[in-house]
């Protein structure tokens, strides 16, 4: 009977692998080949006597092991950060937030100031993601998450109720007559696609070439550049269009089935400086979707 610990590379290995559900995701995190993590799951699954993960041609699927032992980990964990953070008297010094690229680009970024002179006293630690987690992400202490609906064992807090649609360069040349002969691009694996757009209108799509990217970082990037046409919402095009970098050529905006939630961790509701970073993200989405409906009216 094994009575010592795997590896502690093995464990972050396969926490990182169940939360993307993805080999190619953990290496991308753990700046590791697909794979050494593949060879390191499968040891430490050699070193369990069981399978964590079942393996599909496209995706991972966690097994009944793999979905006990993943809290387990997780919780092994944070209680070595917190520990960390206690002996290193970085304990509540410093908030972790972590969110999307996107969001941190076109969102944030233009707002910091605003909570930087609120809160001077707060010290943040800024971390983007390009996987969306399936638990609250690792390390952080608030976390502003793009999602369909996260997993029931998180506590999400909805912050705003979007509208999607394509958004260009000012000078862009485009009708809806020409729209589908134009360059094309979208996030993949979202709700919020041109297909999708099309038929909230009825509107006759046919079958265009669209290029596909991981962020709306680089779509949006692209349209800027005056590179095409791509899909955006409200909370991440707004600003743009404000500034007259983007606009939005068609009148028709379409309901975004994601939506963003904020995830506060356990330690982050004893932390006065997440308190205050957590109430200053509710209070610039409010304002956000204030602001829409006093235009709309």
């Amino acid at each position: 009977m094994k009575t010592a610990l795997p590896p502690l590379g093995w464990l972050r290995t396969f926490e990182a692998a169940a939360r993307h559900l993805s080999f190619t995701g953990a290496a991308h995190d753990l700046n590791m080949t697909q794979s050494a993590v593949s060879q390191q799951i499968k040891s430490l699954e050699g070193y369990l006597g069981q399978p964590l993960f079942i393996r599909r041609p496209r995706a991972l699927e966690l097994t009944e092991a793999g979905i006990t032992y993943l809290p387990v980990v997780r919780d092994a964990f944070r209680t070595l950060l917190r520990g960390t953070r206690a002996v290193t008297g970085q304990q509540g010094d410093v908030v972790q937030v972590i969110c999307n690229l996107s969001l941190a680009c076109f969102w944030l970024a233009p707002r910091l100031p605003r909570f930087r002179a609120a809160h001077p006293e707060v010290k943040l630690n800024l971390i983007t993601e390009l996987w969306e987690p399936r638990e609250m992400a690792e390390n952080a202490d608030v976390e502003i998450r793009y999602s369909v609906r996260p997993s029931d064992t998180v506590r999400a807090e909805q912050l705003c109720s979007d509208y999607y649609y394509p958004v260009c360069a000012p000078d862009f040349p485009v009708t809806l007559d020409t729209l589908q002969d134009q360059p094309l691009y979208e996030c993949s694996n979202l709700l919020c696609s041109w297909a999708n757009w099309a038929e909230d209108q009825a509107l006759s799509w046919g079958d265009p070439t669209i290029v596909t990217a991981t962020t709306f970082a680089l779509t949006m990037s692209i349209a800027r550049a005056g590179g095409g046409l791509t899909l955006a919402h409200d909370t991440i095009a707004s600003w743009m269009i404000e500034r007259g970098e983007l606009i939005a050529p068609f009148k028709h905006r379409a309901p975004m089935a994601e939506a963003y939630y904020l995830i506060l961790s356990p330690q982050a509701e004893r932390s006065p400086g997440a308190i205050a970073f957590a109430n200053w993200v509710r209070a610039e989405f409010a304002r956000d979707q204030s602001t829409r409906l006093g235009t709309q009216a």
